[in-house]
């Protein structure tokens, strides 16, 4: 084995070279009859022949309102029926999809409209306290190259699909013969933390196979039916979660339009589900549920957790309690269709809780030092990089950007913190930007929180670095207690650390907080506890 941090994901199982659309194809010829979406709240179901025909009657619709090739086509919307159709019925006219952040206000909406230039925009009418059409009336007048909006339960939906009777079948089969599997087909903005987001465009050839290949390292087949409360407006709901389902001839099963945890476990109940998808906290809300124990979670096997690093503790409550014995941590970020490394079935619990996994099929990944770009030896610590089918094509409209980004060998620089182990597992250590520097010492963060998630009054743990006077910067805890009428103090937080920690990294402040600010992908917003909590 090489002694560089270098793997490259050999395979004998080749390379998808369908476009989306005739993918759905394959599995409609096959799976016809089997489910392939189920939404729960509403009580609809899709066999795969009546999905099928439901995204051709939408894709001719859409191409009657005049949506061709390579144009732009926005859905902000929550998890939905629509949602899924939309998706593919824009693969299938060779349009380009334009996820937008449901949680996105309306300087952010007008900012993705212009941006990516989308003509046609489907969207959520109303969800909580967030009225989209309002919104979308605030920005209209300043978006002139916004031809039309459709309201996902309004009549202007109905006239979407009704107009698919001015295209014929044969029109639809005639623009389908002009797609290539590396057309840009999707646009995802990446959650910025300073200034507006990037738009990562993704081939038809990067979601499709990454989808596919997540979905055969845990062994999906028609059999499977897969709860997904994460997003689809991120990769991790509409490429791991969708397109690896389909990919296989299983069932997509939508729990709620947002994230519930009492909801999440009913679906699973109901619905006899085998996979789980979420983040860490996301499980964590759902085992800390009260009268968890009452829920029949055993059709379980499998799922994928993903989005940010996985307690160790959280990980195996996953797999004790929720008879998720083949739970899969995947590792990769939305540049990068989204995922890198993943865990294997048969991993033990040491790496399916110390570790990202080990590379994809038919990816690179290496780590090198952050300054020159040198390949690392294995154990060493340093930038994680990657290349393959699954790097973005770039982002929208942003040359100088993707350069920054995508180095001249078409590798993408994550800006991760990671160790390749020698048996070729990758653990992250930290994002470069959040290492913390203590007077001349790195701490970082993961090491902290991993530590501090086995003390018993500590459900959840953040740890951040802020400004201090005497060693530019201190460590900071941000703790969700287990008890909120029992928080730890920071004495207790200390005594813990006392015997275990090196001095550096011992908190020096303590939070105590009911929750931590998110992206609506799940991750924490780490630069909010920074700014919130560090004074």
């Amino acid at each position: 084995m090489s002694d560089l941090s270098y793997a490259h994901g050999t395979s004998t199982t080749p390379l998808l070279g369908d476009t989306i659309g005739r993918n759905l194809d394959r599995a409609v010829e096959a799976y016809g009859e089997r489910e392939a979406l189920v939404d729960v709240v509403s009580g609809r179901r899709w066999t795969y022949a009546e999905f099928g025909a439901d995204v051709e009657e939408l894709a001719r619709g859409l191409m009657a309102s005049g949506v061709a090739k390579g144009d732009r086509v926005g859905i902000w919307a929550v998890n939905c029926p629509e949602w899924v159709l939309v998706q593919y019925a824009t693969a299938r006219i060779g349009a380009v999809m334009v996820n937008i952040n449901p949680a996105y206000r309306a300087h952010e909406l007008e900012y993705v409209l212009k941006q990516a230039g989308i003509s046609v925009l489907v969207a959520s009418l109303a969800h909580r306290t967030t009225d989209y059409r309002a919104l979308v009336g605030q920005v209209r007048a300043d978006c002139p190259g916004l031809r039309s909006v459709h309201y996902i339960g309004d009549p202007s939906w109905d006239e979407l699909t009704a107009a698919s009777g001015k295209v014929t079948a044969e029109q639809l089969a005639s623009r389908e013969a002009e797609l290539s599997c590396d057309d840009a087909i999707n646009i995802q903005y990446t959650s910025g933390t300073t200034g507006f987001p990037k738009g990562a465009t993704l081939s038809h050839h990067s979601i499709l196979n990454n989808g596919y290949f997540v979905g055969e390292l845990v062994a999906y087949t028609e059999q499977d039916r897969v709860c997904l409360p994460v997003p689809f407006y991120h990769c991790f709901g509409m490429v791991m979660g969708n397109l690896g389902i389909t990919s296989h001839g299983a069932c997509i099963v939508i729990p709620a339009p947002a994230f519930e945890p009492a909801a999440v476990l009913a679906a699973v109940q109901q619905e006899r589900c085998t996979s789980l998808y979420g983040v860490p906290t996301m499980f964590i809300a759902e085992l800390d549920l009260p009268g968890f124990a009452s829920y029949d979670l055993s059709s379980l096997r499998t799922g994928i957790m993903a989005g940010s690093p996985c307690p160790v503790e959280v990980m195996k409550r996953v797999v004790s309690r929720m008879h998720m014995d083949e739970v899969s941590i995947c590792y990769g970020m939305t540049e990068t269709s989204p995922v890198s490394t993943q865990t294997r079935r048969d991993d033990d619990l040491e790496r399916r809780t110390g570790t990202v996994g080990r590379v994809m099929p038919h990816i690179e990944v290496k780590v090198v030092d952050p300054v020159t770009g040198v390949t690392l030896p294995r154990g060493e610590s340093g930038e994680l990089c990657t290349r393959g089918y699954s790097v973005m094509l770039g982002y929208w409209d942003q040359p100088e950007r993707t350069a920054e980004a995508v180095d001249a060998g078409r590798w993408m620089h994550t800006g991760d913190l990671a160790v390749m182990r020698e048996d070729g597992y990758v653990q992250i250590v930290g994002r470069i930007k959040d290492v913390i520097i203590r007077g001349g010492e790195n701490v970082y963060p993961r090491e902290v929180e991993e530590f501090l998630h086995g003390h018993p009054k500590i459900a959840d743990v953040q740890v951040v670095g802020v400004p201090d006077d005497r060693y530019g910067e201190e460590v900071l805890a941000c703790v969700i207690p287990c008890d909120p009428a029992d928080p730890p103090t920071l004495d207790e937080v200390k005594e813990y650390c006392r015997e275990r920690l090196a001095h550096y990294k011992v908190p020096r402040a303590l939070r105590i907080l009911d929750a931590f600010p998110m992206t609506v992908s799940g991750k924490v917003r780490k630069v909010e506890l920074r700014e919130g909590y560090g004074a």
